[in-house]
């Protein structure tokens, strides 16, 4: 039977993590709900489906927004869903849940986690810092006196921590992150081309030739969309050399996040950040030529982490097993 479970709850994707595993969950941070009886239709991948295909009667949420909860009722909802897939419908036993978020939450907020976890079946719930948890689920050694440095880019924000002895020392958080260049691509498109594009497409785009700086070899993609003179459907072709223009000021906002940083670290951590470089995780990291555009603005190495969409779910993981070893960064505990 499941005991433990480490939650990413992004607002992008949500991971669930069960010892020993591995991961057991990765689908999207949405929820269907019917406008009329406030009922819950569908959680997950199927949710995702739906978005920009519903009728008036039922919208598809995202109850996460920039790393925090903006929806309490269909978060709780969520966590609930996915307990249940993992614990099983008559499951008698109620897990530890640890929950992973960002490094600048309230105290409020850090507490709607705690009661939404709880209330969703957990017996007990430890809420933790993602940068500590993405520096060990990419296999930085936190507890060292040396200093690491962390860049997790996820869907709403992007937190960047130098870690030292187990705790942050200097930390920066921005609230851009993957779903913020998504729509600084379609507000490109709409401009430039004359087009609308979904949020889905959007997504699509930078997957497929999205890059943080221009390329010597460009490719092509074909898009379709709502011409905005016309009013009727239409294909246009997207050079990949366009995306660096239309998300240049959206990464841009990054960029000062890590710089913010590197200004606040004490002199001896920053020559230890300086020596082993910058680690990159979160889905966005998976962004072609992301640690190359930080390496230029900073001066620093920049390398992305193995699996980067994975390393705060696997981080979680890592601090269930050893809950005592790394009880100096757990928050809460109800």
């Amino acid at each position: 039977m499941a005991t433990k479970i480490g939650i990413d709850l992004g607002t992008a994707n949500t991971l669930v993590f069960v010892p020993p595993k591995g991961i057991v969950i990765n689908e999207p941070s949405v929820v269907a709900v019917t406008l009329d009886d406030n009922r819950i239709m569908a959680v997950g991948r199927e949710a995702k489906e739906m978005i920009g295909r519903t009728p008036e009667t039922i919208i598809a949420v995202r109850p996460v927004r920039e790393g925090v909860i903006a929806d309490y009722r269909i978060t709780e909802a969520m966590i609930r869903h996915f307990i249940k897939k993992i614990t099983g419908r008559f499951s008698f036993f109620r897990p530890e849940v640890m929950v992973a978020v960002p490094a600048g939450i309230t105290s409020t907020e850090r507490r709607a986690v705690v009661e939404a976890t709880l209330k969703a079946g957990a017996k007990a719930a430890y809420v933790v810092k993602e940068p500590i948890l993405a520096a060990l689920g990419a296999g930085i050694p936190i507890n060292e006196p040396s200093g690491n440095m962390i860049i997790d880019i996820g869907g709403g924000t992007t937190e960047v921590a130098v870690i030292a002895l187990g705790g942050i020392v200097a930390w920066a958080s921005a609230r851009v992150g993957g779903n913020a260049i998504d729509a600084a691509i379609q507000n490109y498109i709409h401009k430039i081309h004359n087009l609308a594009v979904g949020e889905r497409t959007a997504e699509q785009i930078k997957i497929t030739i999205g890059s943080a700086i221009p390329q010597k070899e460009e490719e092509i993609l074909e898009i379709r969309g709502r011409d905005l003179v016309a009013g009727l459907p239409k294909t246009i072709e997207l050079h990949s050399n366009e995306i660096p223009k239309a998300i240049k000021d959206t990464l841009g906002e990054i960029v000062k996040a890590v710089k913010k940083v590197l200004q606040e670290t004490p002199p001896e951590l920053a020559a230890d950040v300086m020596d082993k470089g910058m680690i990159l995780s979160g889905g966005t990291a998976l962004l072609k030529n992301i640690d190359s555009l930080i390496t230029q603005e900073t001066g620093v190495p920049c390398y992305v982490a193995d699996e980067p969409l994975f390393s705060v779910v696997k981080g979680t993981g890592i601090a269930l097993e050893n809950l005592e070893l790394y009880k100096r960064a757990l928050f809460a505990k109800r």
